[in-house]
């Protein structure tokens, strides 16, 4: 029995080198998984992970470094584009890092910015930031009666003022 023409005949002892090249690269991975295991259980832990990513939730360091990214987020981007003019109806503070719902509500909208703005959001992510996400903020902001209702009304005279805030009321209450 002849074989058909497109039969390529491979010498016994090639298939004995390939098989031997398979078994040590298989011994050669499964080393290297337990070498990668151990390691994982020697590396010291560099303490617990982050409850949130949420700007209220950190302190020390992570707050600082946190809010010296959002002042550089709202002064570069949110400010040139969507600042407007001050006014008694839309008052701004130039010291918004003073009044902690602003802050809050600021690094709120960046976080959403810095999804929804990012590929995997899609076309329509940037609409969906404007709409659900600067709109109401900026309204809640720059409302009189927002967070900044004490301060600037004139970029000319800027004033700064934090509003007092409800004591909280006694535990169990």
């Amino acid at each position: 029995m002849s074989e058909p023409d497109d039969v390529i005949r491979v010498p016994d002892h090639d298939l004995d080198d390939l098989a031997a090249s398979v078994a040590r690269l298989v011994t050669e991975s499964r080393a290297q998984g337990e070498l990668l295991g151990r390691l994982a259980e020697e590396t010291p832990s560099t303490g617990p992970e982050p409850q949130s990513v949420f700007i209220l939730a950190l302190d020390g360091e992570a707050y600082r470094t946190e809010l010296a990214a959002l002042s550089d987020w709202v002064h570069h981007l949110l400010l040139p584009v969507y600042g407007r003019e001050i006014t008694t109806n839309r008052p701004w503070c130039q010291q918004w890092r003073a009044h902690p719902e602003a802050v809050a509500r600021l690094h709120g909208l960046w976080l959403a910015w810095q999804q929804l703005t990012d590929v995997e959001a899609g076309l329509a992510g940037p609409a969906t930031w404007h709409r659900d996400h600067l709109e109401p903020t900026l309204l809640q902001l720059r409302s009189a009666d927002g967070p900044f209702g004490a301060c600037t009304t004139s970029s000319s005279r800027p004033h700064h003022r934090l509003l007092s805030t409800p004591e909280p009321g006694p535990e169990g209450a």
